[in-house]
């Protein structure tokens, strides 16, 4: 049986299963993205954190295994900071440890806690702390940890899901190795899904560095706006102990169904802030056909938050390095009519897929049902989007398999995985 063909552009390994993007970093001239990754086969099981790295986003060098599952545990998902200051004492100024900051699962399922592991070659090799786990509640379900350095607190800061309970947990550490819990953030009138993959981080204001307001991602599964994956976030303040949200209303980072998991990069230069998702859903990853990988990424997306219409509105679009990079990349100019507009793609294989603008319901939307799989899911995916201008731009990313767009300067994005095709596509309005 041949193969599904392979993305050109999204970051996939050369086989064998893959999902959440952990560890997301820039260090020494190299984004590093490691990921959670079976080494023995194509679904899931075995999880251990791969290992990717690029100069600029969009090529990957994948490299091999960094954190292996071991007899009794799995890795499951995390993050790592560089230890500039050394407080671990794992490295020296002179040459800082890299240092992962992960989830132990108990190959049982009856417990997770923290634990870190540390590498003084740039990612490359990597030692398990001695004295793991650093942070355990005795609880069988707690994970995900995102940690950064939070400069509000002149200390490192964790992020830390307890899934069942739909709730973040954030605590306070000095060294990494000793944990104080700071507050938790919850929201049980929100959605259904199980919490996961939270991420905490600042962002100034339009443009302003002097202003800031700070980001709270979550992701949920089940639950999404799509149903399945999907990943919420919030708007608020951060005064070194509480996160305070400005409204407490769901607000959905991505309104396709391949969108999940998302984190962003750590130390990324100029302060930039850099989001990565693993594209796909848990309720079909394990049955899309394997390209000798079973799994990708999003292409990186750069956030930002600007004020609309007196609203503080989270802006993510492509980043700047896919210009000139050969990539499937169009911009379109839509302008609503009385009826639906917008564009269809198609393929020589005979698929199609719309991106369109409908004025009665008020929404933008992909409908991917002429170029899926023969697997159960909605097909039609929409976001609210009232197109009070004569017009309004959309951007398109089309890849081997997949489809993102960003509209109205990325004030929406709408992610779906597509049936494969060797063939590239043409457009047309209808």
């Amino acid at each position: 049986m041949s193969l599904e063909p392979r993305p050109h552009f999204h970051f996939a390994p050369a086989r064998n299963w893959m999902n959440d993007p952990n560890g997301l970093i820039f260090y020494r001239g190299k984004y590093h993205l490691f990921f959670q990754y079976n080494p023995e086969g194509d679904q899931w099981g075995n999880m251990s954190w791969g290992h990717a790295t690029s100069t600029d986003l969009i090529i990957w060098q994948e490299l091999p295994v960094a954190i292996s599952y071991t007899p009794t545990h799995a890795i499951f998902s995390g993050s790592a900071v560089v230890d500039y200051f050394n407080t671990t004492g794992f490295g020296s100024v002179e040459n800082p440890a890299m240092v992962a900051i992960f989830t132990a699962h108990q190959h049982d399922g009856l417990h997770q806690s923290q634990s870190l592991a540390y590498s003084t070659d740039d990612g490359m090799t990597w030692q398990m702390y001695e004295k793991n786990p650093v942070l355990d509640l005795e609880m069988k379900d707690f994970r995900d940890p995102k940690v950064m350095w939070n400069t509000v607190n002149e200390a490192w800061v964790m992020s830390v899901v307890k899934p069942q309970e739909f709730t973040v947990s954030f605590y306070e550490s000095q060294d990494l190795k000793q944990w104080e819990l700071l507050s938790e953030f919850t929201n049980k009138n929100g959605t259904d899904g199980v919490w996961e993959c939270p991420d905490l981080f600042p962002l100034a204001v339009d443009g302003d560095s002097t202003k800031f307001k700070w980001v709270l991602f979550v992701s949920v599964n089940p639950g999404g706006v799509t149903s399945g994956s999907g990943t919420q976030f919030f708007i608020g303040d951060w005064n070194g102990k509480e996160f305070v949200a400005d409204e407490i209303t769901t607000r959905w980072l991505d309104y396709g169904r391949d969108n999940y998991a998302g984190v962003t990069f750590n130390d990324a230069p100029d302060n930039r802030r850099i989001y990565l998702g693993w594209m796909n859903n848990w309720d079909y990853a394990k049955d899309i056909p394997a390209n000798s990988a079973r799994g990708s990424m999003t292409i990186p997306r750069e956030l930002s938050l600007v004020t609309i219409d007196g609203k503080i509105t989270l802006l993510q679009n492509p980043v700047k390095e896919i210009l000139g990079s050969g990539i499937g990349d169009q911009n379109f100019t839509i302008t609503p009519m009385e009826s639906k507009t917008g564009i269809r793609f198609t393929n020589e294989d005979g698929k199609s897929f719309d991106i369109g603008y409908d004025p009665q319901r008020k929404e933008i939307y992909v409908d991917r049902s002429s170029a899926w799989y023969e697997i159960e899911s909605t097909s039609r995916h929409a976001a609210p989007f009232d197109a009070q201008e004569n017009s309004f731009e959309i951007r398109v990313i089309t890849d081997t398999g997949s489809v993102e767009l960003f509209v109205h300067g990325g004030r929406i994005s709408i992610t779906d995985l597509l049936l494969p095709s060797g063939s590239s596509w043409s457009t047309s309005p209808f």
